[in-house]
């Protein structure tokens, strides 16, 4: 556990040495559960969450995006049970007042702990509410007051009407979104794990009220979702289901795909048999039809939905640790090239030889039309080297003076640091193969 623990600490030393992730308002001492992305950090954030589009969205005929705002009326909120029973038991420590969740016994033991021996007393769990209140308008009160949406979630199941309407979808068929949601966690930790401020995507998949309808594409998200997991590089052995031995009260069915964090399993995606609970309750309290008929039987139904859920952040976080090697003196993030921030690097041999920069300048200049390159003149060749792989870049690709005579170039492997010689008129085409495979 201590080498494990040390994990971490080389993680976020390294997320903020080179530009992945930092601290939300460090400079005012930082607000604990918010974290801000760097210029690094950015890119591969980006690149999880285009990655994840192209696959559920832009490759299916069976699913459209939606982008739902942030605020939503109220009712929304009391239809969903969110106002009710979005809430996490809690308990106090009365020699400090801070407070942990029930749920999270070692936690607890942790805080314990830091009384050194210390007599720690703690109050009867009460429950408290995880939406994060807002208010709109001039006026402070309880008429503008709203809430700053605790999953996005609802905000498709409110638009199933829209979509339907306009557009040619027909049941079974999804509705996948990308989006930030906030939660008032009272115990944030664990990086950018648990976060008060994070990004979600999910896909809400429609389908037939029936039971073998609902167990079928259940079982086939659930493949879909670990097969997605395993083709960004992360380790099989590292990933497990395990299935919610209590469900939820909207769920006929709940499976998490887990990852071996280093402080041992933990969630990364759920995914989520959740019948007919969503519309049919926005269906009650909205007082609008959301029934789909079948066009067959003239029967009118109100459809189930298979919710598949993860988080950006979350999942940004196994990918640093899963990609993270240290080997003798050299450190490296072994990232999957289709989610590396930067492709490819290049350098001139010499910063101070301006033929060596021009031909490198050009090659930098045409690369980045169609993939993120960096450019990198400083120092040695090796230390450009470490920084590139401390960032995960693939390919870093060097322009010596034999560049000048044969229009070739250098390009080193970040994985095994093997180096070959690729024509500058094959080079854009190389690079390409390389990253798709």
């Amino acid at each position: 556990m201590v080498q494990d623990e040390k994990l971490m600490e080389k993680i976020v030393a390294l997320c903020k040495r080179r530009g992945f992730i930092f601290p939300g308002s460090e400079i005012y001492g930082g607000i604990q559960g918010m974290w801000d992305y760097g210029p690094v950090g950015v890119l591969m954030r980006k690149n999880i969450k285009d990655l994840w589009w192209k696959e559920m969205v832009q490759l299916r005929d069976d699913m459209v995006g939606i982008d739902s705002s942030i605020i939503m009326n109220p009712k929304a909120w009391d239809a969903s049970g969110h106002t009710q029973a979005f809430t996490d038991p809690l308990v106090e420590c009365k020699v400090c007042h801070l407070r942990f969740r029930e749920d999270k016994p070692d936690e607890i033991a942790d805080h314990e702990k830091i009384h050194k021996g210390e007599k720690v007393e703690w109050t009867n769990p009460q429950n408290f509410n995880l939406l994060v209140k807002t208010f709109l308008g001039v006026i402070e009160g309880k008429e503008s007051q709203a809430y700053l949406r605790g999953e996005i979630t609802n905000g498709v199941h409110v638009n199933f009407k829209n979509v339907m309407d306009s557009t040619r979808v027909k049941i079974p068929f999804g509705i996948a979104q990308i989006g930030k949601a906030f939660r008032n966690e009272i115990t944030p930790g664990g990086f950018i794990f648990r976060d008060r401020e994070f990004e979600q995507m999910e896909t809400q998949f429609y389908i037939k009220p029936e039971k073998e309808e609902g167990e079928k594409w259940f079982d086939y998200w659930k493949q879909n979702r670990m097969d997605f997991i395993i083709s960004l590089g992360i380790r099989k052995d590292k990933l497990r289901y395990k299935d919610h031995e209590k469900l939820a009260h909207y769920a006929k069915a709940a499976t998490d795909i887990e990852y071996e964090f280093p402080w041992g399993f933990d969630e990364l995606m759920g995914i989520h048999n959740r019948g007919d609970w969503d519309l049919s309750r926005h269906q009650e309290y909205s007082g609008q039809n959301l029934k789909v008929k079948d066009m067959e039987t003239n029967e009118e139904y109100t459809p189930w939905d298979i919710e598949t859920s993860g988080g950006v952040d979350r999942l940004m976080l196994v990918l640093l640790i899963d990609s993270y090697k240290e080997e003798n003196d050299r450190l490296w993030l072994s990232l999957s090239p289709k989610l590396a921030p930067y492709k490819a690097a290049v350098f001139p041999l010499l910063a101070n030889k301006p033929e060596l920069i021009e031909k490198a300048k050009k090659i930098y200049q045409d690369l980045r039309q169609d993939m993120m390159v960096a450019w990198d003149d400083r120092g040695n060749i090796g230390k450009r080297y470490a920084s590139q792989d401390e960032i995960g870049t693939p390919f870093c690709i060097t322009v010596d003076f034999d560049s000048l005579e044969d229009q070739a170039v250098t390009v080193r492997d970040r994985d095994t640091a093997t180096q070959e010689r690729v024509k500058i008129s094959d080079l854009k085409e190389y690079l390409q193969k390389k990253i798709q495979t």
